[in-house]
């Protein structure tokens, strides 16, 4: 069975955003769009929520982000390569290929897609992943600590879950991130 995987960047405090809905304090250097990239290189699939889909799609809508440097087009092909699962009640259409709308986060047919999948997959949003939180879907969580105190914003992990967790690895990059891979409890 596929791992469904959260990955994530947040600063120290825990947030995604600040509290204005910005997240430009992530900017990452060569060895972190390096870590980045082989990380989500064997994923299969990307679920989403609108907001995160709309930021990541110009890794196929803006041809010049990709001609940036060898590793922006890396980056740009890997994500392109892999399928796409944007859930969204607002959204009208998605503009990449690869890329399938669904309007509402159906627990069953995510776990019917980690039980039919040859890779694993990556769930990206706040909204989303606290949904798949509750429930129990995930396996595992790379968060990536970055250096900041944003001091408030969205969180990063839902509230109101626990859960126990179990340091898989971790590792610290010379820009001040740190990666912390996390595997659930069961």
């Amino acid at each position: 069975m596929a791992k469904l995987i959260y990955v994530n960047n947040v600063s120290l405090d825990g947030y995604i955003e600040d509290e204005h809905g910005r997240f430009d304090w992530t900017p990452p250097d060569d060895d972190y769009l390096t870590f980045i990239t082989d990380l989500v290189r064997p994923m299969g699939t990307y679920l989403y929520g609108r907001r995160l889909y709309e930021s990541m799609s110009v890794w196929e809508t803006d041809p010049a982000l990709a001609a940036h440097s060898k590793l922006t087009a890396d980056f740009a092909d890997v994500w392109q390569a892999a399928d796409k699962i944007v859930y969204s009640t607002t959204l009208d259409a998605t503009s990449t290929a690869r890329t399938r709308l669904e309007r509402n986060f159906d627990p069953a047919s995510v776990r019917a897609m980690k039980a039919s999948a040859t890779s694993d997959l990556t769930i990206g949003g706040a909204h989303l992943a606290a949904q798949a939180f509750q429930a129990g879907l995930i396996d595992e969580c790379h968060l990536l600590i970055h250096p900041i105190l944003t001091g408030g914003g969205k969180p990063g992990l839902p509230s109101g879950i626990r859960l126990d967790l179990e340091l898989l690895s971790n590792r610290r990059f010379s820009n001040g991130v740190a990666s912390l891979h996390y595997g659930i409890r069961t």
